[in-house]
């Protein structure tokens, strides 16, 4: 009889020991990223590209080019309009000044050099976002089109990830819902990764939404959730795309396996 209560026992510790690691799954979740997305006002051909995937860039630094004949033969049709609106206006200034001309003629000289100069300030800045400069720091995540490919007005050649524009995403039942507040801090774990990582919500989502078909979950609910969002610590210790774990308890370790 002792032998069947001591099986029991250790059957009851068992079962025990798998809802507790069932508590202490936490709550599955991945990486994503913002991107910066770096694309040419007009259409044109790439004619130059100084970076590839996986570059670290800083502000300012060059990342592709454009072919520019069209707008720089732009600028040039409208230098020469400047030139001869300014031949323009120096006769009539001149004749203003002797009385031989009227101050209309004056005027509309005056309002053609301002036309040209504008237009010749169009070209050039035309002429100059032919060159692709990173707006932000950060590592090239991905290209589109390379070099000798034509890219169309408004699609990016590039993306840049800032690595503050990393988040972590995961969701939680309505009941679970209770346990988070923006600013609070969570524990983040995932294979092979360092054991003291760590993000700060940011964003809790105010209406729920049904479980998204692809995520990493431990099981299946078809039941409502509640999207949330972190900001990693560590960003560079994380991937685009990796699966994680998120716990509300950042000091005790939780055995995961991990």
């Amino acid at each position: 009889m002792s032998t069947w209560r001591h099986i029991a026992v250790l059957a009851l510790a068992v079962m025990l020991s798998g809802c507790n690691d069932k508590h202490d799954a936490g709550y599955q979740g991945w990486v994503e990223a913002d991107m910066i997305f770096v694309s040419p006002d007009e259409s044109g051909r790439v004619t130059k590209l100084d970076v590839r995937e996986g570059d670290e860039v800083r502000v300012g630094d060059h990342l592709y080019s454009v072919d520019d004949d069209l707008q720089q033969a732009d600028l040039n049709q409208n230098k020469a309009t400047l030139a001869n609106a300014k031949q323009t206006y120096d006769r009539a200034a001149a004749l203003s000044k002797t009385g031989a001309g009227t101050q209309a003629t004056l005027d509309s000289a005056v309002s053609a050099l301002r036309v040209a100069e504008a237009h010749v300030v169009t070209s050039q800045t035309r002429l100059a976002r032919r060159n692709g400069y990173a707006p932000v720091a950060g590592t090239v995540q991905q290209i589109y089109f390379r070099e000798g490919e034509m890219v169309a007005a408004g699609r990016p050649v590039l993306s840049i990830m800032p690595p503050g524009n990393m988040k972590l995403r995961f969701y939680v039942s309505e009941t679970e819902l209770p346990k988070f507040t923006i600013g609070d801090e969570v524990r983040v774990t995932c294979d092979n990764c360092a054991a003291d990582l760590t993000a700060r919500i940011y964003f809790i989502a105010t209406s729920a939404e049904y479980t998204p078909p692809v995520i990493y979950s431990l099981d299946e609910r078809n039941k409502l959730v509640y999207l949330i969002q972190a900001r990693p610590a560590k960003p560079d210790a994380l991937r685009v795309g990796q699966p994680v774990s998120i716990y509300t308890n950042v000091k005790t370790p939780v055995a995961d396996g991990r």
